[in-house]
């Protein structure tokens, strides 16, 4: 767990990643000729506006966590497949940007003699946060925007594509639940390459 210090740094990327994520999913949804997300008010880039509660206490309980997902009406769409795909990797391609700024100012702050200051780790949790949501993101499990992703490129049934939504969420939650008692998190093998990689280039 972290301490009250690292918490206070920790607390402005996890915001920004929430966010940034979300309000992506809506932006491109209403681009795209969807005006629920808008008129549910999820245009904003206040984070109040996306955070759920229990997604926040898991976060804080597992490190793993979700933001209230943007209402979206395909119906809407004019091609409702392709737009589907490009609503739901908007949310990762948005915390990929986010990870690759925050990365791109560590590395400016090393250059600047900032190393370890308390600038420097915020921006590197800013980064590590980014970076993890956008990979647990695309995870192809129900509900998170791998699945969605899946579904439309993949063409699946109707009944496949039920079966998975029903089972998927309560799959997720017991290998995000296991994986904290445990201490062997399926979820952080596929995730740790990813923030390394970031690491290797940025930190």
């Amino acid at each position: 767990m972290f301490d009250i210090s690292n918490l206070i740094l920790w607390v402005p990327g996890l915001l920004l990643a929430l966010t940034v994520h979300e309000y992506s999913h809506g932006r491109v949804a209403y681009a795209l000729g969807d005006p629920t997300p808008k008129r549910a008010g999820r245009l904003t880039l206040n984070p109040i506006s996306h955070l759920d509660v229990m997604g926040t206490i898991a976060i804080f309980l597992f490190h793993i966590g979700w933001a209230k997902p943007v209402p979206i009406n395909p119906y809407f769409f004019k091609n409702p497949r392709r737009d589907i795909v490009l609503v739901s990797i908007a949310g990762p391609a948005a915390n990929f940007f986010a990870a690759l700024a925050s990365g791109i100012i560590l590395k400016i702050l090393t250059m600047l003699g900032q190393y370890h200051s308390y600038l420097w780790l915020m921006f590197l949790y800013t980064m590590d946060i980014n970076v993890i949501l956008m990979v647990f993101n695309l995870i192809p499990i129900p509900p998170l925007d791998g699945s969605k992703v899946l579904f439309n490129l993949a063409n699946m049934r109707e009944s496949t594509i039920f079966t998975m939504e029903r089972i998927g969420p309560p799959i997720l939650f017991a290998v995000i639940f296991l994986g904290a008692l445990s201490g062997f998190n399926i979820l952080w093998i596929i995730i740790y390459p990813a923030v390394m990689t970031f690491h290797l280039f940025f930190a």
